[in-house]
């Protein structure tokens, strides 16, 4: 599944564990030690409070990260939000084991001024992976149980009757399937990169790869994709392929790279050197555990919903083909629906183009949940 930056950090975890094994010479202990005091001084994080102009923190708002136990294992989780009175949404971000919340804290954190935001880093992914988290709890059914537990987390905290929920990519693979099943507990699903039938979309994924090495005439493209035909059978085969549809735009449509975003997300108050170590870790960890599952997954079967549902797609998104998710859109049944393209963006909306991103929920997204009775509000 949609894996973003997950070939560049597995590179860099793959590196560091590399680097570790080998013999500690004297003439790089200099070098060694500087590493290790790097990473120990990185180790610390935190997130700033909402303050006033005096630098009081405002009453009613709340900037936490706290590790919580979700599906008897610990998890983390970031609560920030201006006040905590505001609708609230949970992020589920894309992967498997791709925590996102340090990207949506660089490039989307206004709306924290207007929801009660829940950064929830999944089981196996950034701070929530751990060594010791067992292959055959990483199931989609126990990932349903800990988004279960988040949502009621955050309505018996914060006094919530429903939630909304945030998914982007590998997200709305347990979003879609939990919007389904819990309706009395959701306020509203929003889907950014949405997934459809995932072997129909690594299909058209690759051939979509191939056909833009034919005509560019990428011999190493066409010999490195030909080697997986007809597509993706392993982890590896997916990055593999995943790499030429980034190259060729398919993931970012502007002036982006895989690098960049991993630049963003460091230069937040919450993320550092620990966090793309872990990336890579529970990246890896993650999609080879539940490759055999969702490999197989077909959303398409929940077709039928009672919550509102809404799709942001990029127009030019091929890394989780966009016409297959508008192809769904226009099965689905639901008291209201909304499918919004962004005209400027691939796989990476909120990334990409932030500023729409962020008025579309703000302006738009709120009127959908409080006049549901009036009918779709988002256009």
């Amino acid at each position: 599944m949609p894996k973003l930056a997950a070939n560049t950090a597995a590179r860099h975890s793959l590196g560091l564990a590399e680097f570790e094994k080998t013999r500690l010479m004297p003439r790089n202990l200099t070098i060694i030690l500087g590493m290790a005091l790097l990473l120990s001084i990185a180790s610390c994080t935190g997130t700033r409070p909402f303050t006033d102009a005096d630098g009081h923190i405002i009453p009613g708002s709340i900037a936490t990260m706290e590790q919580v136990l979700i599906g008897g294992i610990s998890q983390s989780i970031w609560f920030r939000g201006m006040d905590v009175r505001k609708p609230a949404v949970i992020l589920l971000h894309g992967g498997p084991g791709a925590s996102e919340s340090a990207l949506f804290r660089h490039y989307d954190a206004a709306l924290e001024q207007h929801f009660l935001m829940v950064y929830w880093e999944q089981r196996g992914a950034g701070r929530s992976y751990h060594s010791g988290i067992t292959r055959d709890s990483m199931t989609i059914a126990q990932f349903e149980r800990d988004l279960n537990e988040v949502v009621d987390l955050v309505r018996q905290r914060f006094g919530k009757d429903r939630i909304i929920l945030l998914a982007h990519s590998w997200g709305t693979e347990i979003g879609t399937i939990y919007a389904y099943q819990h309706p009395e507990k959701i306020a509203a699903y929003i889907g950014i990169a949405q997934v459809a039938n995932v072997a129909e979309g690594e299909r058209v994924s690759y051939e979509w790869a191939l056909n833009q090495a034919t005509t560019r005439n990428n011999r190493n493209a066409i010999a490195a994709l030909r080697a997986i035909s007809p597509g993706p059978k392993s982890v590896d085969d997916e990055l593999a392929k995943g790499e030429w549809v980034e190259a060729f735009g398919g993931v970012f449509h502007q002036s982006f790279s895989t690098g960049k975003l991993i630049l963003a997300a460091l230069s937040t108050d919450e993320a550092n050197l620990v966090d793309l170590v872990k990336f890579g870790q529970g990246n890896r960890f993650s999609l080879e555990s539940l490759r055999p599952e969702y490999s197989k997954l077909d959303l398409t079967r929940y077709h039928t919903f009672q919550v509102p549902i809404v799709f942001l797609l990029g127009r030019y998104d091929w890394h989780v083909p966009a016409v297959l998710a508008e192809q769904y859109f226009n099965t689905i049944h639901a008291p209201c629906k909304r499918l919004i393209w962004f005209e400027h963006s691939a796989h990476n909306p909120p990334f990409e183009e932030p500023e729409r991103f962020i008025q579309i929920l703000v302006d738009q997204v709120s009127q959908l949940i409080t006049r549901q009775s009036k009918g779709c509000m988002v256009s």
